[in-house]
């Protein structure tokens, strides 16, 4: 039989990590879409920055292209570092107190 608790998002610790997941996750946005629009705005009004020869069969635009993917993989590496090592544990913590006040 199911023991009816408190309501879960009321208590502070829940809307502390509601709060940190949210901030974590839109300031890497944030900054993922910063350069990918960077990107796309540069190319869209000054394609010649990326057009300019660094080698006899590549341009600006291509190393900058990769770097972007880079980027993007290595936010990607960091939210799921910080999801696996900070988030899980908090919210590990989070369901053994509430199954503690519970019984």
């Amino acid at each position: 039989m199911h023991t009816p608790t408190a309501d879960p998002t009321r208590d502070n610790r829940f809307s502390a990590l509601v709060r940190k997941r949210w901030s974590v996750s839109l300031t890497l946005t944030a900054i993922m879409l910063a350069i990918y629009y960077g990107f796309i705005a540069i190319l869209a009004f000054r394609p010649e920055l990326f057009a300019a020869r660094i080698g006899a069969h590549m341009t600006v635009g291509i190393p900058v292209g990769l770097g972007v993917i880079i980027v993007s993989w290595l936010l990607t590496g960091i939210y799921v570092r910080w999801a696996n090592d900070d988030y899980d544990t908090d919210v590990e913590s989070l369901k053994h107190a509430m199954r503690e006040n519970r019984e």
